[in-house]
């Protein structure tokens, strides 16, 4: 690949993002702009519920052993990622999403569901619920590292940066002043996190899928 690719998630799905891309073929970089960590937690009582969302794969991840509570419940995942990690969470019946959170909650209404609960993030897009009763309870946290000196230091022109989620986004626009934008490709995971980098990139396209299979094949396009 004749372009340089930029990553820019978090771990540990950042390293794993990174492998797949050299595995592929592409000179990878990575530069996370966010770290996770666990929040402690509450459980609510798992009756209270009859189906467990999540939306990042980072609050199956950071649950702990809490998670267990709710095995039994069926769990509707957003992307690949978030799915394969509540699978490796403990849970069973996963239904994958392939789109975005407004179609995992048509997803999860179609399948009969009332009582949701939601596992997320200390910060997370507000998105309509529907006819659904949610409660959200925040398992993780992310926090910013990284600054414009060192992101700058490795946006040599022509490089295409992945982006992962709105906020990945929003972060790389405070750090990257339009000036420095226009050699520069953008890759995104969806529409919403494509638009939240701004404008005056040289190119910007989301994925058609919110996974990295859907990123590495339109950054490949690009980077030949």
């Amino acid at each position: 690949m004749s372009r340089p690719l930029l990553i820019l998630r978090p771990e540990p799905g950042g390293t794993k993002t990174t492998a797949a891309a050299k595995a592929a073929g592409f000179e990878a970089r990575h530069y996370p702009l966010f770290a996770i960590s666990a929040l402690p937690w509450t459980a609510l009582e798992p009756q209270a519920f009859d189906a467990l969302l999540f939306t990042s794969a980072n609050a199956a991840r950071h649950g702990g052993g809490q998670l267990a509570l709710y095995h039994d419940l069926p769990a509707f995942a957003v992307g690949a990622a978030t799915a394969e990690a509540a699978r490796e969470s403990g849970f069973a019946h996963v239904t994958e999403g392939q789109a975005d959170v407004d179609a995992i909650v048509r997803t999860i209404v179609e399948h009969g569901h009332h009582r949701v609960l939601h596992l997320a993030g200390a910060q997370v897009r507000r998105f309509d619920a529907g006819r659904l009763q949610m409660r959200r309870v925040a398992v993780y946290e992310a926090s910013p590292i990284g600054d414009a000196a060192g992101l700058g230091a490795l946006l040599t022109p022509g490089a295409v940066i992945l982006v992962h989620s709105p906020r990945a986004g929003r972060r790389l626009a405070t750090l990257v002043g339009e000036g420095r934008r226009k050699d520069i490709a953008i890759v995104a995971i969806s529409g919403e996190a494509l638009a939240a980098c701004g404008r005056h990139w040289g190119m910007g396209l989301a994925a058609p899928t919110p996974d990295d299979k859907a990123l590495l094949a339109l950054a490949g396009e690009l980077c030949l």
